[in-house]
């Protein structure tokens, strides 16, 4: 069942599974109970599936929480009591400490059973996993992008995450941020210092490294429907003096994860309606200590790319999906990138 079908992310989702001969799916709407999901989605207009309330999409065997923040809680503890395998789309199973509004967090037993979502880094623990928090967008692709480097101690714990996402990001409730004549022929910074998604970012590097990781994170808006760039700044640490070859490592790590790729040139459009995370690694090889640019020779500088849409959300809570079921893990997703 998809818990808040109507919104971007839950379509996506109803769409990616809606050919899986495996799957019978349930959707479910608070505000368009009893229609079709094809006179909300003019996209799905063959589809006679009829939208139905949450309480009763929570009988099906998985069951997917597109929802917003706070509104997964409740419906996760029902599902969890009856042994159902409950994949939350929003935040609020992604941060172990709980929203820090409360001071105590509620739930903490459903905290404590959930499983982070990222496939490529928490594989074993999302096999036996019942409670799933399906990663943000802007944590994936950063995470991705550094985990080969935080895992083998290469970087400083300093880093910087400039990150720039379409607008379908943001939801399907209309702002003046994304209003068409705001976001049209512009791009704008957001968020400084605030963003929702730094905390969690922070938290799984940290995980990757094993240790205290200071990121400073500043999404950007773009024009576009969808995709996220995240262009990635850090450096060796200073007591490195040994350079290796970050394409091979990066080639080597990912050699087993069929969805994540290392690119020359990795860009929003390899990546577009797909499944992957194209990854992109760029150092300064210039050692000549007369040159200008000798001072940035110790830095790294890494670009990473999924669409926000399906790596970012709807295609990997599927990818986990597989991965809990015991399923193929590329069932359902195996198709390439669209050219346009």
């Amino acid at each position: 069942s998809i818990l808040g079908a109507t919104g971007y992310a839950g379509a996506e989702l109803y769409r990616l599974l809606y050919n899986r001969r495996d799957c019978k799916i349930i959707t479910a709407s608070k505000s368009n109970v009893g229609i079709k999901i094809g006179e909300v989605h003019k996209n799905f207009f063959n589809s006679q599936n009829e939208l139905t309330d949450y309480k009763k999409a929570l009988g099906a065997d998985v069951i997917f929480a597109a929802l917003p923040a706070g509104e997964s809680m409740e419906l996760a503890s029902e599902a969890f009591a009856s042994g159902k395998l409950f994949i939350d789309f929003g935040s609020d199973f992604r941060l172990r400490d709980g929203n820090p509004a409360y001071k105590e967090p509620p739930y903490k037993e459903l905290r404590e059973a959930a499983v982070y979502g990222l496939p490529e880094f928490n594989r074993e623990k999302i096999k036996s996993a019942r409670i799933i928090a399906n990663p943000g967008c802007y944590p994936t692709s950063i995470a991705l992008g550094l985990f080969p480097l935080l895992k083998n101690k290469i970087i400083a714990p300093e880093i910087i995450a400039d990150c720039k996402s379409g607008a379908s990001g943001a939801g399907k409730s209309l702002t003046e941020a994304t209003h068409f004549c705001a976001a049209n022929e512009s791009v704008s910074a957001y968020k400084f210092f605030s963003h929702r998604h730094t905390p969690e970012i922070a938290q799984t590097l940290s995980d990757m490294a094993g240790e205290k990781i200071d990121v400073t994170f500043t999404p950007h808006l773009l024009p576009i429907d969808r995709g996220i760039l995240s262009t990635i700044y850090c450096k060796y640490f200073e007591n490195s003096k040994t350079k290796i070859n970050l394409e091979n490592l990066y080639k080597d790590f990912y050699k087993n994860e069929f969805f994540v790729r290392i690119q020359k040139s990795a860009s929003i459009k390899t990546v577009s309606r797909s499944n992957f995370c194209d990854i992109s690694i760029f150092e300064n090889e210039n050692e000549n200590e007369n040159n200008n640019n000798n001072k940035n020779k110790n830095k790294i500088i890494i670009v990473s790319v999924i669409d926000n849409m399906i790596k970012g959300a709807a295609g990997q809570a599927i990818q986990n999906m597989n991965i809990a079921l015991g399923l193929d893990e590329k069932s359902g997703l195996d198709f390439l990138p669209s050219a346009f």
